[in-house]
């Protein structure tokens, strides 16, 4: 009997939160991205995890804390990559489309975020807080002459985000307009080419405006 118990324990799975709450988050992102919050199914979550519904409640209460553990976890690393650019353009717009292709499920889900609101997003005092740093970064960056200080930090971002995220966002457009796929390499190299030319139009004007010779780009 003693040798019984002794094999039951050997053979039961080792149980460890953290790899189990990675296998949720990772199983949420994919759901939210395909079907948006109200879309998404906790059921189908479970599933693709290997857990219970009972195990994701325990670790996240309900599907909007999910949600929220989501959008934590992605902002909290992409503002770790922010703190480590250099802050100049033609680093930080090449990087931040990589960043967007590599990751299309991210963007999906603030697609389908845009979609579905009704009011209020979800965790906004929290994303608000985060965007707030953001800005403080670009603000900090004019001072050290980085990024032209002629334009607001907030449309700075805005234009930023667009030029980054717009290709992987509208996948058909990019598509029409380019002939190649976003996911063709080369159109990536493309991009990435045009972007690090184009940020020329946000670095300090050194006496005169900045002319911008899109023939050369590839």
């Amino acid at each position: 009997m003693d040798m019984a118990n002794k094999a039951s324990r050997i053979a039961a799975p080792e149980r460890n939160p953290q790899r189990t709450r990675e296998r949720i988050l990772v199983a949420a992102l994919k759901e939210f991205a395909a079907k948006g919050f109200h879309g998404a199914r906790v059921d189908t979550i479970a599933r693709r995890a290997s857990i219970n519904k009972r195990m994701l409640y325990h670790y996240f209460q309900d599907k909007e804390g999910l949600f929220k553990a989501v959008l934590r976890r992605k902002i909290s690393e992409r503002q770790a990559w922010a703190e480590n650019l250099s802050g100049d353009p033609a680093e930080t717009l090449p990087f931040w489309f990589e960043a967007a292709c590599n990751d299309v499920d991210w963007v999906r889900m603030l697609e389908w975020e845009a979609l579905q609101e009704t009011g209020e997003v979800i965790d906004e005092p929290e994303r608000r807080a985060a965007t707030e740093r953001g800005l403080e970064r670009i603000r900090r960056r004019q001072e050290q002459g980085l990024v032209s200080a002629d334009f607001d930090p907030r449309h700075l971002m805005l234009a930023m985000r667009s030029l980054t995220m717009f290709p992987v966002a509208f996948p058909q457009l990019t598509r029409l307009i380019t002939g190649r796929p976003v996911s063709d390499p080369r159109f990536q190299k493309e991009r990435a080419a045009f972007l690090k030319k184009f940020a020329q139009a946000f670095r300090p004007s050194q006496g005169h405006r900045v002319k911008i010779n899109f023939k050369d780009t590839p």
